[in-house]
């Protein structure tokens, strides 16, 4: 297919040199369609004496097919990735997911919580505090790898009593030979459903609130 350009020699525009305004584009309008307008513009201003050969013609048209082809082939493979993400975040409905987070739920059962190190450690120290913020009981890890973690508290206090079934939150410290390592507490939280949206598919994590797949660190 010959090459066309909106500008010819003294650049003035393709429009201009045909003594004709370019015609306005709708928001709508497709590639197949903006092509159309252009080679029939090009049909009706060829050269009487040298009129457009009939292999670049079909030449033309055979281009315009695979570009709408294309077009339809790209929005069917959208289509499917979309049905293909949402069915995957499907299967996790159900399922126990560790978020970025601080809280930690306690029940007759104890508690599930999580964290990540960007680097390894040699200590992790994992403290648990009440409403008020005061602590309640110590979790200590050694020889941790980075990546995420996760972890069970047996809901024992420092004293050695049982604590009380609710919401508590964790803080963390972790360091490698005295220096501190960065990284984050996570939440543990079941997936009740995944909703389908404009940019892509998001899970609701409980009460938590809505995530995106790439926000989840660990599936347990």
């Amino acid at each position: 297919m010959s090459t066309y350009d909106n500008t010819v020699s003294g650049g003035a525009s393709f429009y201009a040199a045909l003594g004709r305004s370019e015609p306005a584009k709708s928001s709508g309008e497709s590639e197949q369609s903006r092509f159309l307008t252009l080679l029939m513009t090009q049909l009706r201003n060829q050269d009487p004496m040298n009129p457009l050969e009939n292999a670049e013609l079909t030449s033309q048209l055979a281009q315009m097919s695979t570009v709408d082809g294309i077009e339809r082939l790209n929005k069917m493979v959208t289509s499917l990735l979309g049905t293909q993400a949402l069915s995957d975040s499907a299967a996790l409905v159900g399922r126990g997911v560790l978020v970025e987070g601080k809280g930690l739920g306690l029940t007759e059962a104890g508690a599930i919580g999580g964290f990540e190190l960007n680097s390894p450690a040699d200590t992790v120290t994992l403290t648990v505090r009440d409403a008020s913020g005061l602590p309640v009981a110590s979790i200590e890890l050694k020889n941790v790898e980075a990546g995420s973690h996760n972890y069970v508290w047996d809901g024992l206090a420092t004293d050695g009593s049982q604590a009380a079934e609710g919401l508590y939150s964790v803080t963390m410290e972790a360091s490698l030979g005295g220096k501190a390592v960065a990284g984050r507490t996570l939440e543990f939280g079941l997936v009740t459903s995944a909703i389908h949206g404009a940019s892509g598919t998001d899970l609701q994590v409980g009460a938590l609130g809505i995530f995106k797949l790439d926000d989840i660190r660990q599936i347990l």
